[in-house]
């Protein structure tokens, strides 16, 4: 199949996207936001923003950015920052490098060894190849390391923990194994990085190491590179294990800017810093440590694809586990290129990737930077025709996004008042590969993509974005991705968890956001290791830069009609469908944890667990579960019938013949892009105040993985009555204020008043 690559590599690097320069106007379909003439108008312009995108110049512009290693205070991260500044301004755009100085420590000292029964000492080296240009670069690459590690020397018996999660300790609880004193083995996988060793830390664990098992990412998954794109035997995954879910950035200043003379925590007392050390591997590493294991066999869906028995240990496997390193601070180079509205210039449409690695990160974060700087590139040509936004349009490279969204969240901290005053949504992209459409955000703006998305072609399949991802929900999709795609007759979009840098703007300030990307159909080992690189992406990846073009067409159109309508493109009803849906799952979820203990309750009164256990297996009776109290779910639920009437009376005024003065078009921009700031609760969330929103956050032990009516939500899973009778209230609160919001923008949409 490789064979064919460089034909269509050659086709597509001659000429741009072929499109034409007219529409028909059987082609102009309704646009929300948009009246018809200017519906037909705005087509009109995307089809000219196409012609103008060339898949050579994302390869090209990859290819310079990957050359050599950028990490966060590396020379190569501010020489990207620069010259992407300079096409920023060569386009015409008004450009600055915005910095900020944030902790980021670097290893000076990385010792594991096996100390019993037999001797191993890891390597802790990634092996270049020969295939890959930039893999030897070993003078200029960060090695192996977590970020936000505590130092440490510790000795101990091992344990392996399957991928470190909760529920993990509790299958090692019931095998009488506890991890107190004891460094712990996990594999990647299940959660975010850094709650393992979170987890393993209130657990007791002293020290924490990290492995990629090749049955989640290896020579199980297919060829290893680089004949294949999956993890090579000495591979491993760099990575940050700050406690993003208490809050991201500068874990030296929390809630505020990180500038230059910023006031600064001790790093020993910053509370998002691991508490012990912690310390990626590759599966070559961990394969002698895991065989020196005894113990009970591990669970049967615990075991990996390495050639031994899976023992949990403890021990007779001891490590000496020995880590220190640098705590420096480090400038951080934010690009902001801005391109001024002519008619609202006060509403800001925000546009950003990261652009900092941590090795050389052509995937990771380079192939949704170089969409970005085509689709502002494409904007400065239609400026050159004449056109010009009616909103401020802002282009932004984030960088420190690797360590722990460094870059993004101390900018969105600094300049916390003007982002909720001013901007209209923020639109996120991060790593992107061939196949299918990924996209999560604001709810609000889930009819909006929906039209863009039925407008973007796959390149592959030549149907829309839209409708090659819901035929993989129909196809492989869970029972309810099922449903919805078969039922309903537009995509719904995810929610947001963390992971990338739209977090602090939603989460935190409530700025609408939307995450996109393309994936499935390039699936590899190399993040975060010295094979994220040029060659591998163009082998295995995107080898046509096809679905970077179809990227920037779509993050392009989301730019542009939230510039150009006219009046912003939101829209209730869908946030509602989906709110109400959170609510029948948290209902749902508590009525299954009632159920599910009054089972377990009878079963060990009845001593059942004894009677099934294998005398030559001992598993522990699960620990007894104090009742489910039933839960006043009525503030949620009458906040969520007026929301669903506060949507319904916005859309039946949007669609009545209403014209409105610009003081209205604008008073009403802004009730709907600050609409979604009234779903932040002042006090936060329990025990992390910094994640203010009360419908998406990261889960405090899942980390990406994103928990909708969190406070709700995790106050049930963790059987704290009273606090998820509190949050229910508040979150009931926070839906009102919405819905009032709606309301007033009901108002302004609606006939004028007589005079």
């Amino acid at each position: 199949m490789l064979k064919h690559y460089s034909l269509l590599l050659a086709a597509s690097l001659l000429a741009p996207a072929a499109h034409a320069q007219t529409v028909s106007p059987a082609d102009v379909k309704p646009l929300l936001g948009f009246e018809s003439a200017a519906a037909a108008a705005e087509y009109q312009l995307e089809t000219k923003f196409d012609a103008q995108l060339k898949a050579g110049n994302l390869r090209d512009w990859m290819k310079r950015l990957s050359a050599h290693p950028h990490h966060v205070g590396s020379p190569y991260d501010k020489e990207n920052a620069d010259y992407m500044a300079g096409l920023f301004k060569s386009w015409g755009y008004d450009t600055r490098i915005d910095v900020s100085y944030v902790l980021f420590p670097t290893p000076k000292l990385r010792v594991l060894e096996l100390v019993g029964p037999t001797k191993f000492v890891a390597g802790l080296t990634e092996k270049p190849v020969p295939e890959d240009a930039t893999s030897g670069q070993t003078a200029e690459q960060l090695p192996t390391y977590n970020c936000f590690s505590r130092d440490g020397d510790v000795t101990a018996e091992l344990v392996f923990v399957n991928y470190g999660i909760p529920k993990d300790y509790e299958e090692l609880a019931r095998r009488g194994i506890d991890v107190k004193g004891k460094v712990v083995i996990a594999k990647y996988g299940g959660s975010w990085r850094g709650i393992k060793p979170k987890v393993a830390a209130e657990m007791g664990a002293i020290g924490c190491l990290i492995y990629s098992d090749p049955k989640d990412d290896g020579y199980a998954q297919g060829d290893v590179y680089p004949k294949g794109p999956f993890k090579p035997e000495t591979g491993a995954q760099r990575g940050s294990v700050l406690d993003m879910p208490t809050y991201p950035g500068d874990p030296l200043t929390p809630g505020y800017g990180s500038t230059k003379n910023a006031k600064r925590l001790d790093y020993r007392k910053a509370p998002t810093i691991t508490q012990i050390p912690v310390l990626p591997i590759s599966y070559g590493d961990a394969l002698p440590l895991l065989t020196a294991l005894a113990g009970p066999m591990a669970p049967a869906d615990w075991r990996g694809a390495l050639p031994i028995p899976y023992h949990l240990g403890p021990g007779p496997a001891r490590v000496h586990l020995q880590l220190a390193f640098n705590w420096k601070t480090e400038p951080v180079y934010n690009v902001i290129a801005t391109l001024k509205g002519s008619q609202y210039p006060g509403e800001w449409i925000m546009r950003g990737n990261h652009h900092d690695a941590w090795v050389n990160g052509a995937s990771d974060p380079l192939s949704g930077m170089v969409a970005e700087l085509e689709e502002a590139r494409a904007l400065g040509e239609l400026v050159k025709t004449g056109w010009r936004p009616k909103r401020t349009v802002m282009f932004c490279a984030w960088d420190g996004e690797e360590p722990g969204l460094l870059g993004s969240t101390e900018w969105a901290e600094t300049n916390a008042k003007d982002i909720q005053q001013h901007v209209v949504a923020y639109l996120n992209t991060d790593n992107s590969d061939r196949g299918f459409l990924g996209v999560a955000g604001s709810h609000t703006l889930e009819k909006f993509f929906n039209q863009v998305g039925r407008d973007v072609m796959d390149p592959e399949k030549q149907v829309s974005i839209i409708e090659r991802r819901k035929s993989l929900d129909m196809v492989s999709g869970t029972p309810e991705a099922q449903k919805d795609a078969r039922d309903r007759p537009d995509l719904r979009i995810g929610a947001l968890g963390a992971g990338s840098d739209y977090s602090p703007y939603l989460q935190h300030l409530g700025i609408p956001a939307l995450n996109v990307g393309f994936g499935g159909e390039g699936a590899g080992g190399e993040y975060h290791s010295i094979f994220d690189s040029f060659d591998d992406f163009t082998r295995f990846k995107d080898p046509t830069f096809a679905y970077g073009v179809a990227l920037a067409q779509t993050m392009g159109r989301c730019v542009l009609r939230l510039a150009d309508a006219d009046v912003l493109p939101f829209e209730f009803q869908n946030l509602s469908n989906t709110v109400a849906k959170y609510g029948t799952e948290v209902k749902a979820l508590a009525e299954t944890m009632r159920t599910d203990t009054e089972k377990q309750t009878k079963l060990l009164a009845d001593k059942r667990y004894d009677l099934v256990a294998n005398p030559d297996q001992p598993l522990l009776p699960p620990k007894p579960q104090a009742a489910v109290p039933y839960l006043n779910f009525a503030p949620l639920d009458n906040a969520l019938a007026k929301l669903e009437q506060s949507a319904q009376a916005y859309a039946q005024a949007r669609r009545g013949p209403n014209k409105l003065s610009e003081d209205r078009k604008k008073e009403l921009d802004q009730l709907l892009y600050q609409a979604e700031q009234q779903l932040l609760s002042a006090e936060g969330l329990p025990r992390r105040p910094w994640y203010r929103h009360q419908l998406y956050a990261p889960g405090f032990y899942t980390g990406y993985g994103v928990k909708t009516l969190p406070g709700i939500r995790e106050a049930v899973e963790e059987r704290k009555w009273a606090e998820a009778d509190e949050q229910i209230r508040r979150t009931g609160a926070a839906i009102e204020r919405f819905a009032t919001q709606v309301d007033r923008a009901t108002a302004v949409a609606g006939p004028a008043p007589a005079q």
